[in-house]
């Protein structure tokens, strides 16, 4: 399946590509942007981090239909990297991003998430998304919230910043069709 690109009023989300990684890479080496993310992120981040995970770990996943991942980028800049949304056929884990601090608290990850949310209900047709997060991540919480998530199970889980509460958040396809109408 050819992963299309997704459109918000204020971004442009570009199907994940190699020569991504020389506008990720520093951009995600900082701990504003890491902190929160699943322990298996190396950190300190290596100088070829983001080229070895797009070229072993995404571009592969992509391949094999199991995960889909796109840059984010402003409209007004097409050629800007500003972060990276990616949904994944993961149980329990369907749904990850990042976004440069410099753009966060715009609102911008909300539009992209609208935007992955459509295409991993009407596209990809699951049933099912499971969001997990750092209970600290007040942020990544607040979204789940607007997004009409509810929370379905709390736990402890490994982040690059180490051990925390965890909390996972879930919408079905059916409360995600009915928040449509």
């Amino acid at each position: 399946m050819i992963i299309p690109s997704l459109h918000t009023p204020r971004l442009l989300l570009q199907p994940l590509q190699l020569a991504d990684a020389e506008q990720i890479q520093p951009l995600f080496g900082q701990w504003e942007v890491v902190r929160y993310l699943n322990a298996q992120v190396p950190w300190p981040y290596p100088a070829d981090g983001a080229l070895g995970y797009l070229r072993d770990v995404a571009l592969p996943a992509i391949a094999a239909g199991q995960e889909w991942h796109w840059t984010l980028r402003p409209i007004a800049e097409p050629e800007r990297v500003i972060g990276v949304i990616s949904l994944m056929d993961t149980p329990g884990n369907n749904r990850g991003f990042w976004i440069a601090p410099a753009w966060q608290r715009q609102g911008l990850m909300s539009e992209a998430c609208v935007a992955v949310n459509r295409y991993w209900f009407e596209v990809l047709q699951r049933p099912l998304m499971e969001v997990p997060k750092a209970l600290a991540n007040i942020a990544s919480q607040r979204l789940s919230e607007r997004e009409g998530m509810r929370l379905v199970a709390t736990g402890e889980s490994d982040y690059v910043c180490g051990r925390l509460p965890s909390q996972t958040w879930a919408l079905s396809r059916e409360e995600w069709l009915d928040q449509q109408t």
